[in-house]
């Protein structure tokens, strides 16, 4: 059986996080707090990325596609 985006994603995840635990311990409080903003707009462009192959409505697709530039310039801003 073919294993789905979302179960690929939800690993990818869980090995992210055991990867980058032991990193962190390093890190000041505002450059933890740098990394989680990132990785929640990783993650928030993800989902819009998801949302926008499913979406039927040429409206809600635009909306999907302008929150998706959003989030690629606000990574971008933070690299």
């Amino acid at each position: 059986m073919a294993r789905g985006f979302e179960s690929k994603d939800v690993e990818f995840q869980q090995a992210e996080a055991g990867r980058t635990g032991s990193t962190r311990r390093g890190l000041t409080a505002e450059q933890r707090a740098q990394a989680d903003e990132q990785r929640t707009v990783e993650l928030s462009l993800t989902r819009a990325r998801a949302d926008l192959a499913a979406a039927i409505s040429p409206a809600h697709r635009q909306m999907l596609e302008r929150a998706i530039a959003a989030l690629e310039a606000q990574l971008a801003h933070h690299a």
